[in-house]
């Protein structure tokens, strides 16, 4: 291969890299003056909404884990009925986190209707509560079947900014005997739904 040749491969290698490089604009001033470049700038951010319940709060990514709240009456038996805690409570006390970027947020509890033991028996959702340590994100009332009420998530900056944590603890009234056996077993599971424009 000749010099001459070479040099031409090159060159047109160079041609056609030149596009696919960044550029900006330039200026050359001879003499006096100053030399002016002018650079654009985007930022794109897409419309963003995230709700986190459980062990799904802690991060801005998609979690498929599944956080179970346990009241257990087996070393309280006596409590049952009464009003009084169960024995043992596991995981009651869930961490929530909602972010979102285009207005005013909602949030809903959804049921398919009360919880079962496998059989005819049921306790309803009416037996179980929660509160919130921020009054700015509020646990939305667990209704009986279907959806309930939507309530308000607080903005956290502006009219459109929300980026809001919190623990909600949940509680069960135990307010009447009832049959024995796990509930929740079958039809035990809560979805919450975060809205946004």
């Amino acid at each position: 291969m000749n010099k001459s040749s070479l040099i031409l491969k090159s060159a047109l290698a160079l041609a056609l890299a030149t596009p696919l490089l960044a550029s900006a604009e330039s200026q050359l001033t001879v003499g006096t003056g100053d030399a002016n470049a002018r650079l654009d700038f985007r930022i794109v951010v897409p419309r963003v909404l995230f709700l986190g319940v459980g062990t799904g709060a802690a991060g801005l990514t998609a979690n498929s884990t599944i956080d179970t709240v346990t009241f257990d009456y087996s070393s309280n038996p006596s409590a049952i009925g009464t009003g009084a805690a169960a024995g043992a409570i596991t995981g009651n006390v869930v961490p929530v986190r909602v972010v979102g970027n285009n207005g005013q947020i909602t949030l809903t509890a959804n049921t398919t209707g009360a919880l079962t033991n496998g059989t005819a028996d049921t306790i309803a959702w009416s037996q179980i509560t929660a509160t919130s340590s921020l009054a700015a994100l509020p646990s939305p009332a667990i209704p009986l079947t279907g959806a309930g009420v939507a309530s308000n998530v607080t903005l956290s900056s502006g009219t459109k900014i929300t980026d809001r944590s919190a623990n909600w603890t949940f509680s069960y009234a135990n307010s009447a005997v009832v049959a024995p056996g796990t509930y929740g077993t079958t039809n035990g599971r809560v979805t919450y739904t975060a809205a946004m424009p």
